[in-house]
């Protein structure tokens, strides 16, 4: 932890895009001998083991009231058990450098839900925009014009299921635990926790309908991807962003997403030998233009400039 602690905050931010960009091959890896639930919860249980671990190193302490651990259930279902099992699913179905691609439109969907929860929040042009232009790259990314097939079309709709989690858990976070007094660590070890616990009778009734099944033998390299999927995706990388957020801001700390997806492209192309359609990366491309267009990072002609402090 005193390592953690010592890194610049922008070694941090790169080892924070590096995980999260490397965590659909490791979800990849895991899908090798694994079903998609199996997958979500062990990326859970491993990331819960290793956040009561920073916790206890911290002296972190759980939270305490039952109201926070309620909206915490909530968090768990849309940050955790849902989206990580949605995008195992679809990893099924689509490479790991489209999941990861579709992932960078998170931004957007938080946007969308934020203008709809928060009527504080001001539809502007900027935003408006943003969303539209990051429509548009996500088109471009599945290459709507050559049309889906089945198995492909439910795989783009499990990675935009859990995108839409997100969008969600992001505001229902802001609005019912940014002021409850909880450390990030608590918060997060408490999240992790539920998330891995709601999957356990999940788990369990699949098995006993005969659909959880493990392909052995279980490769090396399968158990390393859960491992680092657990360990690094679930666990570390919360402990990277807190320190981001502390440090350098959450505005800073958000904009990982901008390199996540280098890091997925390249871990898909260079581990996996996954092929990558021209349209992809532009689509990506267009996607990270709209994300910059609807935070004020790129400006529409016409635009005034933001006043200092907002």
């Amino acid at each position: 932890m005193r390592t953690l602690r010592a890194l610049p905050w922008q070694v941090s931010f790169a080892l924070l895009g590096a995980i999260w960009g490397c965590s659909f091959l490791f979800i990849k890896l895991g899908l090798q001998s694994f079903t998609p639930v199996q997958v979500a919860f062990g990326r859970l249980a491993i990331g819960a083991l290793v956040l009561l671990v920073v916790a206890r190193l911290t002296g972190t302490a759980l939270p305490r009231r039952p109201s926070t651990w309620r909206h915490l259930a909530v968090v768990a279902l849309l940050f955790c058990s849902i989206p990580f099992t949605l995008f195992a699913y679809g990893e099924t179905q689509v490479s790991s450098i489209l999941a990861g691609i579709i992932n960078a439109v998170t931004p957007l969907s938080v946007l969308a839900v934020t203008l709809v929860a928060f009527p504080e929040e001001q539809p502007t042009r900027e935003r408006i925009a943003g969303l539209f232009v990051g429509f548009a790259g996500v088109l471009v990314v599945i290459g709507v014009w050559n049309g889906l097939g089945a198995g492909e079309l439910a795989g783009v709709l499990a990675c935009a299921g859990a995108v839409l989690c997100y969008g969600i858990a992001f505001p229902y976070t802001r609005r019912h635990l940014a002021g409850t007094g909880e450390t990030p660590i608590a918060l997060a070890t408490g999240q992790v926790m539920l998330g891995a616990l709601f999957l356990v009778p999940v788990v369990i009734a699949t098995a006993a309908a005969g659909g959880g099944a493990i392909v052995t033998p279980v490769e090396p390299s399968t158990i390393v991807g859960m491992l680092a999927l657990g360990g690094l995706g679930s666990g570390i990388a919360y402990v990277l962003n807190t320190r981001i957020v502390i440090v350098a801001g959450s505005s800073v700390a958000s904009s990982v997403t901008y390199i996540t997806p280098l890091f997925a492209v390249v871990a898909g192309f260079l581990v996996l030998g996954e092929s990558i359609a021209w349209y992809q990366p532009v689509g990506g491309a267009i996607v990270l233009l709209g994300v910059a267009i609807s935070q004020g990072v790129v400006r529409l002609p016409g635009a005034q400039p933001a006043a200092v402090g907002d």
